[in-house]
């Protein structure tokens, strides 16, 4: 198997065009850069450079490799900064954007916690379920659910939050409990008008298959806290992240129907302007957010 620093000696040869200056840039000597990319291309059985006395000329695999590969420096770099950063001391201000949800679970608690552990850092949050123009509105650091579109644009993937379908005990007691997805077009079902698919299409899965139910209800909101407040006074049934609703299970005030059917996971993402290198803070922040997830993903 070659080696991940062989392959990084490689992508640097490609963007110097030479193995000297590689060979300075590395403080080694001339024949070892080479050695390494020919040992590189033996392991590998192909050839990945043509080379000249003028010049180092790729070949059609090695233009393959180089731009599958020529981020890996800068990623692994990425990554070391990541956790190497922990134990500075952080300053400066950031300035981010979270989902009404999000910020009120579990993110305001952990970014105040954030600061308290960086006296020298300030954080000024907003809550807004509506897109933001991340660059355009001048934000650091942009909490999003779902599918990341825009390429100029850096994700870190948070968690996945599962969302279920509850009721109270009442309402289940006075109307049945759905024992299949295709049983709610019996029952009021709360609507969230937040719901990419649509406000009554609610998804379902049949062992990998994913399907959706077109359910019908006489309430719908588009704040998730708003109809857990419905559903937990007996007005229908709702499908909800779970971290909104695992207190109110543990405790009965909401039971969970049909567990095994429940398809909808999002996933949540910490998102920020496309840079070689972010902020340090920020860097830290999403570590701190991911770990405080972690640590609770039972309630997810």
């Amino acid at each position: 198997m070659p080696h991940i620093d062989d392959l990084v000696l490689f992508t640097q040869v490609v963007e110097y065009g030479s193995f000297s200056q590689v060979a300075q840039v590395n403080h080694t000597t001339k024949s070892m850069v080479s050695k390494r990319v020919s040992k590189l291309e033996s392991e590998l059985g192909i050839q990945l450079l043509y080379r000249t006395t003028r010049k180092l000329t790729l070949t059609e695999a090695g233009e393959m490799l180089y731009y599958r590969s020529k981020d890996i420096n800068a990623t692994a770099k990425a990554a070391f900064d990541a956790v190497m950063g922990y134990n500075e001391n952080l300053s400066g201000h950031i300035r981010m954007s979270v989902p009404t949800i999000s910020g009120e679970l579990l993110l305001a608690e952990a970014v105040s916690e954030f600061c308290q552990q960086n006296p020298g850092l300030t954080v000024e949050m907003a809550m807004d379920n509506n897109f933001v123009d991340l660059v355009a509105d001048n934000y650091d650091l942009v909490i999003r659910t779902g599918y990341l579109e825009d390429s100029s644009l850096i994700a870190r993937f948070i968690f996945n939050s599962h969302w279920a379908v509850c009721a109270s005990p009442e309402y289940l007691a006075k109307n049945g409990v759905p024992q299949l997805p295709n049983d709610l077009r019996k029952h009021n079902c709360l609507g969230y008008t937040h719901e990419s698919g649509g406000t009554f299409d609610w998804q379902f899965k049949n062992n990998s298959d994913v399907y959706t139910v077109k359910v019908n209800g006489n309430f719908s909101s588009n704040n998730a806290a708003a109809l857990r407040k419905s559903a937990l006074a007996g007005n229908g049934l709702a499908y909800l992240p779970m971290c909104l609703i695992y207190d109110d299970i543990q405790e009965h005030t909401l039971v969970e129907v049909l567990g095994h059917h429940t398809a909808k996971v999002v996933g949540v993402y910490a998102v920020y302007p496309y840079t070689k290198k972010p902020a340090k803070r920020i860097q830290m922040l999403i570590e701190h957010l991911r770990q405080r997830y972690f640590d609770m993903k039972e309630r997810f």
